[in-house]
C-alpha cells in the first residue's frame, strides 16, 4: 500500500486540477470519490517521481514513463483529444469528451459521441496529433 502523499503535493495537485479545468473548459468528476482518488494518486506519484504521473495506468517502469512524458497530467490524450482516461477532467455531467478521439478508440464504444461543450478551450497539443499517433505505433507495448 502506498504511503499518504505530503500536504505540499496534495496542494500542488489541487492547484493543477483547478488551473487545468479552467484552461480546458472541463469539470472535475461530479462523484467526489473519483476526483479524490485521482488527486491522491497524482500526489503520490508527485512525491515518488517528482511528476504527477497519471495513476490510472499500469507502468512497467514509472521512471521511464516520466522521461517520456506522455502520461504526466494533464496527459497527451487530454491535451490532444481532450479525453481523460482517469475521468478527472470531464463534462459537467461527468462524461469524458470523445468528440476528437481517433476512429476505433475505446472511448467511442464505451461512451458514444460526447461533444466538447467548450471547443474553443483546451487541446494545446492538437497540432501534434499525427506525430503522437506515429510515436504510439512505433513504441513497444
Amino acid at each position: 500500500m502506498k504511503s499518504e502523499p505530503t500536504e505540499k503535493s496534495m496542494f500542488r495537485v489541487e492547484k493543477l486540477i483547478a488551473s487545468y479545468t479552467k484552461k480546458s473548459g472541463t469539470f472535475t468528476h461530479p462523484d467526489k470519490q473519483v476526483t479524490d482518488a485521482v488527486q491522491l494518486g497524482l500526489a503520490q506519484n508527485l512525491d515518488e517521481l517528482g511528476k504527477p504521473l497519471c495513476p490510472c495506468r499500469f507502468y512497467p517502469d514509472k521512471k521511464a514513463e516520466v522521461e517520456h512524458r506522455t502520461w504526466i497530467c494533464p496527459c497527451d490524450d487530454m491535451q490532444i483529444y481532450k479525453y481523460c482516461h482517469c475521468m478527472l477532467f470531464v463534462t459537467e455531467d461527468g462524461l469524458p469528451i470523445t468528440q476528437y478521439l481517433p476512429e476505433g478508440h475505446e472511448g467511442h464504444s464505451i461512451y458514444g459521441e460526447v461533444k466538447d461543450p467548450t471547443p474553443e478551450l483546451g487541446r494545446p497539443l492538437q497540432d501534434k496529433r499525427e506525430e503522437r499517433e506515429k510515436e504510439r505505433q512505433d513504441r513497444p507495448s
